[in-house]
């Protein structure tokens, strides 16, 4: 009995120290296990994770079954958080188009575009160039002066008269559905777009692109051979009008005396995509109520392929987006493990998101932020992580949006040993990632990444190029931000910081902003929501306020984000507009000076 009691006197402490050791490495970010989640998550079996498809699916099952493993509870229902995303669109059955009695072959002779209506016209067509209104101080160009487009199809070239130069002052009034806008404020009816010989010498139909919303109005690309029989009567054809356009620079629009009969379907294909959404209870009885959030898109661009956001659309492969965002979901769930397996790590409660439809628009975070489930006012601050797993030979990890709360930069400089880590910090909140939802609702925010590479967006995105020794080094100051942050007695203060200007090809082309930041992922339909109205900016010193819905500028329809930058790029610095806006159900019209 003397001899047992003396064994277990050695062999106890023996066990409980194995036992701790063993704890302790549920504690350490490892390189093994970065390795492990990235190999699957970026496999071929995931397809690419494009979201709303079943490898974004099984990737939301791997990230919540792992999340629970560690000890995190659904945040609701089963740890999902649903809403609907566009797979694809199609040309629908009702598409048509005949002129002279002569009926053409959809996708042979013609096909509706992306951002037209489901609506048909029959009506004379007018040929009107370019389709270019241009009246600036150094370009002019009316190809509507002196002709009748008022609910009629018109007829245009696309593109410009200078394609082969790359910094033309035609491009910012190229763009098809800009054209298509032009005639629409004009009256027109409806358009038919056609590519001239050397614009397009193989006159090729493009893939719809699903990020596109509608203009309205029935559009149809039209093949040459289509236009020219519209032109018949006239002796003229698309080429020859090409080549004059492009030579004489000057319009030539005119009357074609043909009827044209044409109708536009498009069949939007839905799927049902799903955000991650775990949570970690404080260990404080006081601070438990209140959230710290980490988190981390997962989907990607499937099979990528034209309109799908791939830097190489005629590739259809794999997009494995290992450091896109695989890298991130896997960071989140080392974190995620560490915090879970550490006394004292979190008196404030944990939630882990991981969205999907990031790729296509912050549509997860959008939609998470919009059907929070929590009191978005109790978050201490929200962690990003995009693409951090390319730490380069330089050791350099960015950080951004250190100037959304007060002493955020010193706690980020002070929490990381530059002897391992440089950083390069930024104030600002808003940015191409999730954390801008978040900072749309005034919640500090910090976005980490290692950068971008020559990789990004292609199918050499794979797990065997990811840096993991140089993700478990930026792995300690973001953990130990994390730790700060989720046992800080106080709670953060929110402070705007950086530039809340809406984004886009239009609005940059003239640098005229009203200073929001608009609501890209489309939650408004027939308007525009304003999720940041920026103090000192135009909007903000003409009465507009954040959660206005924009309906209408200086009387022009404003339904979606491409109306609104179209508007936009009409506009000049020191103009005053009208802005229309729909404030608590009630119109409010504003006097905005740019």
């Amino acid at each position: 009995m003397a001899n047992t009691k003396n064994i277990l006197k050695i062999v106890l402490p023996l066990i409980l120290l194995i036992l701790v050791f063993s704890c302790r490495g549920y504690r350490k970010v490892t390189v093994e296990e970065l390795e492990n989640h990235i190999k699957y998550l970026s496999s071929d079996s995931l397809k690419g994770r494009f979201a709303g498809s079943a490898g974004d699916s099984l990737a939301a099952l791997y990230i919540r079954d792992a999340l629970a493993s560690y000890g995190f509870k659904n945040l609701t229902g089963d740890g999902f958080q649903r809403f609907r995303v566009t797979s694809k669109l199609v040309a629908g059955p009702e598409n048509s188009l005949s002129v002279n009695e002569t009926n053409f072959t959809p996708d042979k002779d013609f096909m509706p575009f992306a951002f037209s209506s489901n609506s048909g016209l029959i009506a004379e067509a007018v040929f009107a160039g370019y389709g270019f209104n241009i009246n600036g101080d150094s370009l002019k160009w009316n190809d509507y002066q002196g002709i009748d487009v008022k609910d009629k199809w018109v007829l245009i070239l696309r593109a410009d008269p200078e394609t082969d130069k790359s910094m033309s002052p035609f491009i910012p009034f190229s763009g098809d559905r800009d054209k298509v806008m032009v005639a629409k404020d004009l009256g027109a009816a409806g358009v038919l777009l056609v590519s001239g010989s050397i614009f397009d010498s193989q006159d090729t139909f493009e893939s719809l692109n699903s990020n596109d919303f509608s203009a309205d109005i029935p559009v149809l690309r039209v093949k040459r051979e289509v236009a020219d029989i519209i032109l018949l009567k006239t002796g003229k054809k698309i080429a020859d009008l090409e080549k004059r356009l492009n030579e004489t620079r000057k319009p030539f629009s005119f009357a074609t005396k043909t009827v044209v009969s044409g109708k536009t379907e498009i069949l939007r294909e839905m799927n049902t995509a799903r955000n991650v959404a775990m949570i970690l209870p404080g260990e404080n009885e006081n601070l438990k109520n209140e959230y710290l959030i980490i988190g981390a898109h997962f989907d990607h661009l499937g099979m990528g392929g034209p309109g799908s956001g791939s830097r190489t659309p005629d590739t259809i492969a794999v997009h494995h987006g290992a450091d896109d965002n695989a890298s991130g979901v896997s960071m989140m769930l080392e974190l995620a493990e560490k915090i879970a397996h550490s006394g004292g790590s979190h008196a404030r409660s944990i939630i882990c998101l991981s969205f999907s439809g990031e790729e296509e628009g912050l549509l997860g975070s959008k939609y998470f932020t919009e059907n929070p489930g929590i009191d978005l006012s109790k978050v201490n601050a929200m962690i990003n992580l995009d693409m951090v797993g390319r730490l380069q030979e330089s050791n350099v990890l960015q950080i951004s949006g250190v100037g959304t709360a007060d002493g955020f930069r010193e706690m980020v400089s002070s929490e990381n040993d530059t002897n391992i880590i440089k950083l390069t910090l930024s104030d600002e909140g808003f940015g191409p990632s999730d954390q801008s939802s978040f900072y749309g609702k005034n919640i500090p925010v910090l976005f980490y990444t290692t950068g971008a590479h020559l990789d990004y967006h292609t199918p050499a995105d794979t797990y065997d190029k990811i840096n993991y020794t140089g993700m478990v080094k930026i792995s300690n100051p973001i953990y130990k931000v994390i730790e700060k942050l989720a046992n800080s007695p106080e709670k953060l203060k929110f402070r705007e910081a950086g530039p809340k200007a809406e984004q886009g090809r239009q609005v940059r082309r003239k640098g005229i902003t009203l200073g929001i930041m608009p609501d890209f992922a489309g939650n408004v339909k027939n308007g525009l929501r304003a999720d940041f109205v920026t103090p000192g900016k135009p909007a903000a010193l003409g009465g507009m306020k954040k959660g206005d819905i924009i309906t209408s500028l200086n009387g022009k329809t404003v339904n979606n984000i491409q109306d609104y930058m179209f508007r936009m790029g009409q506009f000049k610095h020191g103009q005053s507009i009208v802005v229309e806006v729909l404030r608590d159900g009630t119109k409010v019209n504003l006097l905005i000076q740019l």
